[in-house]
């Protein structure tokens, strides 16, 4: 027997199967979502076994990473370490599966952290405490002490995959555009970080505007606009090495680059003579193909996970509005028809929908619709949205958001793709255009 969660959205009910078995006389676990309001999963985190050299200060810092991940998700509810009744930190030991039941734990998380020398070996164990079952085989993983943030994101994201059915995305980084000083002279910097904000590094200085980054698919490089050179040009940068290069330097203006999804092909705008048209670029030998045409501003592409169609805004009719094309150009297809203009549409990782940005009725907003336009759901609203950006598994949507007036800052926010769990990103600075990584490897 499966976990069955029944989830319903706003008066649509889907259902998510997990591979986990049940005993048969346990009821399966629920989780029920209407209009935007969950019940979040409690869970218990043991206080992991300190081996070799590690100290209890550290296995808290590594623990605390877990269930900051796990609770930040929106999907679970710590059961504090002050109501435990079992106090064994022997990871060997049976775990005592009454002493779990009697908090209300619907899962178990037991774990050690081992140091030898600068090595560092974290091992753990789920378990479904009603069932008396462990949720899967324990695993282990190695690595140097000073990645101990990455094997922590990476016991989070097993958790979360077992305990959800969906593939997961703690273990990822994210650019941005760190920004500071006044808003009418504000300092950009390229910026790396963790998805939640940790070990952050600047990838550039302050001396040119630079905007949109975006990742390559294997996470080792970036594009993005700068104005290093007097006008918006797209640049190719490793993010270890910072070599960057130019990617075309023809006359006119280039932005909005994106890569392919076998990261062949760049993607962006280029503005000659008044005229903004899409256009692919292949890396390797810098051919360059136009793929729209006319009068109209065409611009924001972004491909399909399948690599065959691009998605884009254009106000070839009259405003803003989202359209989708062959990866090869082509006749467009309007997609967005309701009140407002859209923008910045990004082709979901699942392949199933387009998170956008739509301005209606003064109003910023950062929404998703199917990719034929149909099911449109608005996630957000404030003064100014933008900029939408999905986590690997198409499950959270970072975006920046603006505050009003001369002193208005940009920050940057996430939001489940059901629209609840909004909350804050912890940057170094301001931040704008934030770009999700894949998963690492």
């Amino acid at each position: 027997m499966n976990y069955l969660f029944k989830i319903c959205i706003v008066g649509l009910t889907f259902f998510l199967s997990l591979n986990a078995p049940l005993m048969a006389e346990t009821k399966p676990l629920r989780i029920k979502i209407t209009q935007g309001v969950i019940k979040p999963m409690p869970i218990a985190l043991a206080q992991f076994s300190a081996l070799g050299d590690s100290s209890p200060a550290y296995v808290d810092q590594i623990t605390s990473v877990i269930m900051a991940d796990l609770v930040g998700s929106g999907l679970f509810r710590e059961i504090p370490k002050s109501a435990h009744v079992s106090a064994n930190t022997d990871f060997n030991m049976p775990v005592k599966f009454a002493d779990w039941r009697v908090i209300n734990a619907d899962a178990l998380i037991t774990g050690s952290v081992n140091i030898q020398g600068d090595k560092l070996i974290l091992q753990f164990r789920l378990f479904d405490v009603f069932a008396q079952k462990p949720l899967g085989e324990g695993l282990q993983f190695q690595a140097s002490t000073g990645n101990w943030r990455r094997m922590a994101h990476k016991i989070s994201d097993a958790v979360y995959s077992r305990l959800t059915g969906e593939t997961a995305y703690f273990d990822s980084k994210v650019v941005y555009i760190s920004e500071q000083g006044p808003k009418n002279a504000r300092k950009k910097r390229l910026t790396i970080m963790d998805y939640d904000g940790a070990n952050s590094r600047f990838l550039t200085d302050d001396n040119d505007i630079v905007l949109a980054p975006r990742f390559s698919p294997n996470n080792e490089e970036i594009v993005y606009t700068s104005y290093e050179t007097g006008v918006p040009k797209v640049y190719l940068m490793n993010v270890d090495t910072l070599n960057k290069r130019l990617l075309d330097d023809q006359p006119g203006m280039t932005f909005a680059p994106r890569f392919s999804p076998d990261g062949r092909n760049i993607v962006m705008s280029l503005t000659n003579r008044g005229n903004t048209d899409i256009y692919s670029i292949v890396l390797d030998t810098g051919r360059k193909t136009r793929l729209t045409s006319g009068a109209s501003i065409d611009t924001a592409p972004s491909y399909s996970p399948d690599g065959r169609q691009i998605v884009f805004e254009s106000d070839r009719g009259g405003r803003q509005q989202i359209y989708i094309m062959s990866a090869s150009g082509g006749n467009p297809k309007r997609i967005s028809f309701g009140k407002g203009s859209y923008g910045t549409p990004v082709w979901s990782p699942r392949g199933d929908m387009i998170a956008f940005t739509k301005i209606s009725q003064g109003r910023f907003h950062i929404g998703v619709m199917r990719t034929d336009g149909s099911n449109e759901r608005l996630l957000t609203a404030s003064f100014l949205d933008e900029g939408p950006t999905w986590s690997p598994n198409g499950r959270v949507i970072m975006f920046f958001r603006e505050t009003a007036g001369t002193n208005g800052v940009p920050e940057i926010f996430s939001v489940d793709v059901t629209g609840r769990n909004l909350k804050r990103v912890n940057t170094v600075n301001h931040g704008s255009d934030p770009a999700w990584s894949g998963l690492l490897k």
